[in-house]
């Protein structure tokens, strides 16, 4: 292994890593880009989604959020999952789509993920965050559902071909 390799990744140094850096930088500031993640936890047995409805946003939609500095999208997800819904994964989710979310910026990205192996010890009670939040059945779901939690379902569950936007 030679000195620049660690781990099996590429290591910079010096110049090369100062500019990598700088590249990085300006991209940052001239490119800012966000990264979301939102889970489409599953009861196979009930055919039921689980759903949340925030404080401070009208409508019924997935749980998730933003992906933070140092943070994988699993991560993210994770945790996302566990504050929104009292949710802990049993098995890894299921990457199902990336999406455009020009509703938040022209630089939003959305990853969608389904759970279908987790586990729920108590429901979700509502707090600061979270009005409401329960499992609904595909049958049934609320009439206030937002419009792209039910293309994410659609797609998911309907064979609609995933939309590049959210």
């Amino acid at each position: 292994m030679s000195g620049d390799e660690s781990n099996g990744r590429l290591q910079q140094r010096g110049w090369t890593q100062l500019r990598s850096r700088l590249f990085h930088l300006y991209f940052v500031l001239r490119r800012p880009m966000t990264l979301g993640v939102r889970g489409l936890v599953y009861d196979k047995p009930r055919d039921a989604v689980f759903l949340i409805r925030h404080t401070y946003v009208p409508g019924w939609q997935l749980p998730g959020g933003g992906v933070e500095t140092g943070e994988t999208m699993l991560e993210a997800l994770e945790r996302e999952v566990w504050e929104e819904g009292n949710i802990a994964f049993t098995a890894p989710p299921l990457l199902k789509s990336v999406h455009l979310n020009s509703h938040a910026s022209r630089r939003d990205h959305v990853a969608l993920y389904l759970i279908e192996a987790f586990s729920q010890e108590t429901p979700k009670l509502p707090d600061h965050e979270i009005a409401e939040a329960g499992f609904f059945p595909l049958a049934s779901l609320p009439q206030a559902t937002t419009p792209g939690t039910l293309r994410r379902i659609a797609e998911v569950f309907d064979g609609v071909a995933p939309s590049p936007y959210w």
